[in-house]
């Protein structure tokens, strides 16, 4: 398995879940449709909890949501811990 490839992917994923988070912050501030905090944490669970931890401090976005505070990190753990896993099993 191409591990390169892997981390690519797993970039590019972080960078549009940051991006999400930077466009939630937009509209919430324009007073238009948002994404929904579902939605946002799927994808954080989805690999995606460095963008999404990322993107709550660089914008400060989600800051006050208890979910978010705590989940966030959390995910990023999980995240962690199942590309070790798959690491650990593939070679």
């Amino acid at each position: 398995m191409n591990w390169w490839f892997l981390w690519g992917a797993y970039f590019l994923w972080n960078s549009y879940v940051f991006v999400a988070m930077w466009r939630d912050k937009r509209r919430a501030k324009l007073h238009r449709w948002r994404i929904p905090e579902t939605r946002l944490l799927i994808m954080g669970a989805a690999f995606g909890g460095v963008g999404l931890y990322a993107g709550m401090k660089c914008f400060r976005h989600k800051t006050a949501h208890l979910k978010f505070v705590i989940g966030a990190p959390l995910l990023i753990v999980v995240n962690l811990a199942m590309i070790g896993f798959f690491y650990y099993f593939t070679i």
